[in-house]
Formats: structure tokens, C-alpha cells, sequence
């Protein structure tokens, strides 16, 4: 009997986690599908264990190719060939399918004859289980389109693996993946969303999309791999085969969009790494990434949020330190450290110099965070951690220092806190700003971990301090950035009397905004025993008959 869905996954040295991905696929409501298990030339294990997946099911098959490619497509691409069903999904041998996702995506083609169709990705953190959904505001309704005008924002759902294709419509415009390069999802879905007729878009999950942040060399996953100027030059060079595209097809009325989702989405990754990268890397960057900046549409730019287009102008401009100093904290309303104000056009500008050419002023214009006016809670200062000491115990020394370049702050000592929560409880430390010269503060703090306030029951998660000022019966709060540069600091700590024993680890953050960052790890009985118990005890049915039961009691 000739299937109706061919699932396709792709594996390469991947032995220990093939199993997971494909009995994801033969747990699927829709039982009549074949899957094909694409081994790109693995080293390990992965072609034994997937023969011993074949001979569990005669619905698998396999093959394996002559030697690695170093990509997705070449597997996916070898695997299409031989695919017998009229419709075609791709899965990733570090993710899953949803039991339903085949059955959901088939039904939406029944319903009405379309290109493919597509559902939600449920992102699940490896580290912490958190679970969260890829672009949920695109995912959020049952709908047609007939064409990717209809919703350009749709550019930015760029994964294949969300979708289920008719094989008629890629053999149609033989529509493959493109071999030899990476990033290979976002061309082939550009090229599907513009050459589709119409598709179906359902807000159910259909793929499980499992996250590793802090998975480093090649077992990152290729996202993951940033920190390669390879990378760089690879995300690069697909979005100009995505413009070439655009412009041959017909569809160059999409490039602003397409501009758009490259500097939202594509850049601002690259933009949350550059405080953490050193100076010969970040002149090779500027050098792979500006010539494609300068090509990409002046109306992209101006939809950006004001602090993304700073970093992006500083590295246009090569003024590639202050870059990573604007980076630095990026999407968490950090202010500069200084800005300066033209007499002449009462414009304000990041940093300590107007900019020179017309473009830069207008890109580099930040009179628009309105740092003098906007009110007090919602104002933008910087708080920087300047020095770490490790103190007694489990205490660190911070000597902070506080940028307000609005002048909101009147001259003389501030109160200030450092607040860090821990559960439902909050450790607050007071200490004193006191002004060393106009816009800026310093003061020290002690922050004592020893007297977080732990739960009983033990508190395993990552938490970053914020600092609150206090002016005229009003607070502010925002985010404390550390040095980048100092060793990380581990303790144990017996909290509750040694009933409640921890790990605790403060670092700079890994990437990002390069925040302040304590690590809790519970150890010994609170790891063993206490937290295992109040799981199973908090579990939703749990909870629901202990609500039942307090109800008839009451």
C-alpha cells in the first residue's frame, strides 16, 4: 500500500538520540506513512542503530550516503528521491514529532487543496524543560493564504520542518534544498512561501524543536555556531541567493520585508555576541557583514528599534568597540554611558562626538529614547559592575558604577538596591550611589548569597540581579551588567541549617545582554529526595484533587 506521508530524518552521529526522533514517527496517530531515516556518512554507532530501527518496522527504510556533505540538504535531498508518499515532512534526529502533527497537517490538506501546510513549533530548553512556541503571533489562527503577500511577516517562519509539503507542487518547480551551504531552511522556505499557490496554517504544535544554548563545539547545533566567521559568511550568502530569487521570480516587492526580517532576526543574533567577541574577530565580521548592509533597504532600517540601528550603524561605520559597548545589554533598555547634543539641529547622538555623514545622524539619533523626559520608572540608565571581589563565605563585593545620561538624577547620594529573587522571595541589598561627576554614580554593595531566601523545598534555576533607584517616592529598575572577563566563582551552601544544601555558581552571562548571572544547583538530599517528592506533588492532577479535597472539606 503506497503511503500517504513520507517522514524523512535526517541523522548524522547522532546514535543516542535517533530512537527518540524516530519513535516520535511510529507513534503517529496517522498510521500509513513510511519513514526514511537519511544518514549523512555517520562515524558512530548511527547506521547500526539505524538498521536495528528497520527491522522494527517495515515502514522504515534507510539508505546512507557515499560520504558527509556537512549540511541538511544533501540527506533530505537523497531522501525525497526515493520518498513514495504524496506528501512530505522533515525531521531532525535531535527533535520530535508530535503524536498528532502528521494527522493534523494531512487533515488541513484534505480539507482544501493547497502547496503545504503548517502548524506551530514547540521549543523545549534542554537545560531548564522550559517550553515556549516559535513565533507564536504567526502560528496563532487557523488560516488560507494564496501567496506570501497576503502576510510577508511569514518571512520570518524560515523553518521547513514546520511543514508538510505536496510532493507535486516541489516536483512541480523542482524545488530542492540547496547543497553545499548552510542555512539551507531559509532559502527553500522563501522560495516555497513565493512560488506556493496557497497554504493552510493551523496553531496546533506539529514539531518539537529541542534547544541546547550552551552546547559547545560541534555538538552546537549550526545556530549555535556563531562564534564561526564561516557562519557568518554562510548566513550571508543565502540571504543574497534569497535576493537573487526575489528579484528573477517576480517578487522584489517582498525585499523590504526580507530586509527586515535579515536585521530583526538574522543580524540581532550576531548583535548579542559582539560584547563577547575580541578585536581580529569583530574586523572580519564588519568585513563579511557591511557591503550586505549597505545593499539592504534604508525603509528595513527604520523599523528597527533605535538601539538596534545604533549597533548596526557603529559597525557600518567601523567604530567596532563602541559597537560592542551598544550591544552590550541590547534589548533590556540600557542606556548609553554618554550622549552628545548638536546646538545646531538640537538633535542628541550616542556617543561622545556628532556624526559626521547624514546617514550616520540619522541611524546614531537617539532623540528619540527621550532620556531627559520620559518618566522616571520607565527611564534608561546603565548600571555597570566594575569590580568583583570575592568576600567571606558566600558574599561578592560589587563596586557599581551608574550612567544617567538624561541628567534625571540631581547631584548628590542616591539610595540604591541590589535585588535578587529566589523563588517567591526577594534578597534586597541597600547601598549609596554617590555622583563623581555629571551623569555619573558609584557605589559598593554587598551581596551575601548565604541569605537568599531559598525555598525549603530547594531552588534550582539561573537568576540575574537587577539594581533599583529611588528618587521622590518613585523606583527604577534595570539590569546589572558585569565584566565580562572575571573567572567564574563556585560554593556549596547549606541552607536551612544544612537541610537544603546548594551549588552555586556567579559568572558573566555566556551571550546576550552580558549580565550579572547566579546558578543554583541543588546537591545532596535536596537534589535526591526533597526536590523529587514536591515534583510528583505538584504535578497538575495532584494539585487538582488537593484543590478538590480542601473544597469538600471547607
Amino acid at each position: 500500500m503506497t503511503p500517504d506521508v513520507t517522514v524523512t530524518v535526517i541523522v548524522h552521529n547522532d546514535a543516542a538520540r535517533l530512537p527518540r526522533a524516530v519513535a516520535s514517527v511510529r507513534r503517529q496517530t496517522h498510521r500509513n506513512l513510511e519513514i526514511v531515516i537519511s544518514d549523512d556518512h555517520s562515524t558512530d554507532e548511527t547506521p547500526s542503530v539505524a538498521r536495528q530501527l528497520a527491522a522494527q518496522d517495515p515502514r522504515i527504510r534507510c539508505i546512507r550516503l557515499p560520504e558527509n556533505s556537512g549540511g541538511c540538504s544533501a540527506p533530505r535531498n537523497r531522501a525525497l528521491e526515493m520518498a513514495r508518499a504524496p506528501y512530505l515532512m522533515f525531521l531532525d534526529s535531535d527533535d520530535e514529532l508530535p503524536a498528532n502533527a502528521a494527522e493534523l497537517l494531512l487533515a488541513a490538506h484534505r480539507e482544501r487543496e493547497v502547496d503545504f501546510t503548517m502548524g506551530a513549533v514547540r521549543r523545549i530548553r534542554v537545560d531548564s524543560g522550559h517550553r515556549s512556541t516559535w513565533m507564536p503571533h504567526l502560528v496563532s489562527e487557523r488560516r488560507t493564504l494564496e501567496g506570501i503577500a497576503a502576510d510577508p511577516r511569514l518571512l520570518f517562519e524560515h523553518l521547513s520542518t514546520s511543514k508538510m509539503y505536496a510532493r507535486a507542487f516541489l516536483d512541480r518547480h523542482d524545488l530542492r534544498f540547496p547543497e553545499g551551504i548552510h542555512y539551507e531552511d531559509q532559502l527553500f522556505s522563501a522560495q516555497a512561501y513565493c512560488l506556493a499557490r496557497a497554504f493552510t496554517i493551523i496553531p496546533d504544535p506539529v514539531y518539537l524543536w529541542y534547544i541546547a544554548p550552551y552546547a559547545t563545539g560541534d555538538a552546537a547545533s549550526i545556530s549555535n555556531q556563531r562564534h564561526k566567521l564561516s557562519n557568518v559568511g554562510d548566513r550571508v550568502h543565502v540571504q543574497r541567493l534569497i535576493d537573487d530569487f526575489l528579484a528573477e521570480s517576480g517578487h522584489a516587492s517582498l525585499r523590504e520585508d526580507k530586509d527586515y526580517k535579515f536585521l530583526k532576526h538574522d543580524f540581532r543574533m550576531y548583535a548579542g555576541d559582539l560584547p563577547h567577541r575580541d578585536e581580529e574577530w569583530l574586523r572580519s565580521f564588519a568585513g563579511i557583514v557591511t557591503p550586505y548592509l549597505d545593499t539592504l533597504a534604508p525603509a528595513a532600517y527604520a523599523r528597527l528599534p533605535r538601539l538596534e540601528r545604533v549597533v548596526l550603524q557603529l559597525v557600518r561605520d567601523g567604530r567596532l568597540p563602541e559597537a560592542q559597548l551598544a550591544a552590550l545589554g541590547l534589548g533590556h533598555g540600557v542606556a548609553p554611558r554618554r550622549v552628545t547634543t548638536d546646538g545646531t539641529d538640537g538633535g542628541t547622538y550616542w556617543g561622545d562626538r556628532i556624526p559626521a555623514s547624514a546617514e550616520a545622524r540619522r541611524e546614531l539619533d537617539v532623540t528619540d529614547l527621550e532620556l531627559d523626559t520620559r518618566p522616571f520608572p520607565s527611564a534608561q540608565f546603565r548600571h555597570e559592575i566594575t569590580e568583583i571581589t570575592r568576600g567571606r563565605g558566600a558574599s561578592l563585593d560589587l563596586a557599581i558604577r551608574s550612567y544617567d545620561p538624561g541628567l534625571r538624577l540631581p547631584p548628590g547620594p542616591h539610595r540604591a538596591s541590589v535585588l535578587l529573587a529566589t523563588g517567591r522571595r526577594r534578597l534586597t541589598v541597600p547601598f549609596r550611589l554617590t555622583p563623581v561627576r555629571p551623569g555619573v554614580f558609584e557605589g559598593r554593595a554587598r551581596l551575601d548569597l548565604s541569605t537568599a531566601p531559598i525555598p525549603l523545598h530547594g531552588f534550582a534555576g539561573t537568576r540575574h540581579p537587577l539594581l533599583r533607584i529611588e528618587h521622590q517616592g518613585l523606583a527604577h529598575t534595570g539590569p546589572l551588567l558585569a565584566p565580562l572577563d572575571f573567572p567564574s566563582l563556585s560554593a556549596r551552601i547549606d541552607y536551612h541549617s544544612g537541610a537544603a544544601p546548594h551549588r552555586i555558581t556567579v559568572e558573566p552571562e555566556g551571550r546576550g545582554p552580558g549580565r550579572l548571572q547566579i546558578r543554583w544547583c541543588p546537591v545532596g538530599v535536596t537534589a535526591r529526595v526533597i526536590r523529587p517528592v514536591v515534583r510528583r506533588v505538584a504535578r497538575p492532577r495532584v494539585r487538582r484533587v488537593a484543590r478538590l479535597v480542601a473544597s469538600a472539606l471547607r
